[in-house]
């Protein structure tokens, strides 16, 4: 097969045209406007179907979105923040900005994400904590009754990263409404995209504003440039909120589509020694990339699928290396309750496969039999 498969890309429909046309014909091309007032809207209103409070704002990224709910949690220089460790480090980068320290907690083989057993360990060495950074992989929720529980025996807060779970749900209830400050992200090969662009999510109307008072640098109510607080340029273009809009309309599309691709790859792949990464029957993953984890005892390594793949034109990645394993924090602490680290064993062994929603049946096929021509 000649043509590249891609691991994820983004995929236009149409109706982003609409709304970014308009703001090119208002002339309102900067940041703030009706674009971003009516994203942040129907965003809060596919997430809670009306049930409870959401109050959004539309910024720059996902990556700011956690810096200042770090910043509404009130993090400061020297503060322990309780961070999942197997992510991407946009999740527990925003920690160091406000001078805090991350504690990375490992994962548990249900989920792929925060054992809430390691939590509690945690919370024993560490009793000061008063911040909990959880991510959700690769779409699938967290163990989250158990999460809530334990961050309120302790009075933390919780700061949920949704940046790969929008549009997944936990009994019933989408991700992104479980903390009490909470991120997505709307990066170019989520399950939907604003070429760049994420969102904070809270229920309280207060601390959004104050977030918007830091997302526009932290300008004073004055006829002049006023300030008292050090502020940021991190609110979202409208033009970009109108991409946005225009996407958040084939939402449900696209998670269907992810589920399809994942079924496939199940379907496939279930006579080969390897298991898809797995969930909770009472959750709703997005399925945003379908992962594979070679088992145990096979003298088989991802890194080498990963090359022979490529040598098909097929793109793959790794699974998250552990934030505990990166240099940059070689001197922060890590907790677990296993022998050896949960998320140190899913990367040694995980892959994650081409999840793009414009890949073909053929296209997959074609992924599939090379993935067993690599065991076989």
């Amino acid at each position: 097969m000649n043509e590249k498969i891609v691991l994820s890309t983004p995929t236009m429909h149409g109706d982003e045209m609409k709304f970014v046309q308009e703001a090119f014909d208002k002339n309102w091309i900067a940041p703030l406007g009706f674009n971003c007032d009516n994203f942040e809207k129907e965003t809060s209103e596919y997430l809670t179907e009306g049930k409870e409070e959401c109050h959004a704002l539309s910024m720059v990224s996902g990556t700011s979105a956690l810096h200042l709910a770090i910043k509404l949690a009130g993090v400061k220089r020297g503060d322990i923040v309780l961070c999942s460790d197997m992510t991407f480090a946009a999740t527990v980068n925003p920690v160091s900005y406000e001078g805090g320290v991350q504690v990375f907690v490992d994962e548990e083989e249900d989920t792929w994400n925060m054992d809430p057993k390691a939590l509690e360990k945690a919370f024993i060495k560490y009793p000061q904590a008063k911040v909990v950074v959880l991510a959700h992989l690769y779409g699938t929720p967290a163990k989250m009754d158990e999460i809530l529980d334990i961050c309120n025996k302790h009075g933390a807060i919780l700061i949920e990263d949704a940046a790969e779970a929008l549009s997944a749900t936990y009994k019933d209830r989408k991700c992104g409404l479980f903390g009490k400050y909470n991120a997505i992200s709307f990066n170019g090969n989520k399950i939907i995209t604003s070429s760049g662009g994420g969102m904070l999510l809270t229920d309280s109307k207060q601390a959004r504003d104050k977030a918007f008072f830091w997302a526009t640098q932290a300008r004073e109510q004055a006829p002049w440039y006023q300030h008292q607080e050090i502020g940021y340029n991190y609110r979202m273009s409208n033009v970009v909120a109108g991409i946005g809009r225009g996407q958040l309309l084939h939402i449900e599309e696209h998670r269907d589509k992810k589920e399809k691709i994942y079924r496939r790859y199940e379907q496939g792949l279930k006579d080969l020694p390897v298991k898809m990464n797995p969930y909770l029957d009472y959750t709703k993953p997005n399925f945003w990339l379908s992962c594979l984890t070679i088992n145990k005892g096979v003298d088989k390594n991802p890194m080498d699928l990963m090359k022979f793949l490529a040598d098909a034109n097929i793109e793959t990645r790794p699974i998250w290396k552990p934030m505990h394993m990166q240099p940059v924090f070689s001197n922060n602490d890590f907790i677990s309750v296993k022998e050896k680290s949960v998320g140190e064993d899913i990367f040694a062994r995980g892959l994650c496969l081409p999840s793009d929603i414009k890949m073909t049946d053929e296209q997959q096929d074609f992924v599939i039999e090379q993935i067993k021509k690599f065991f076989n």
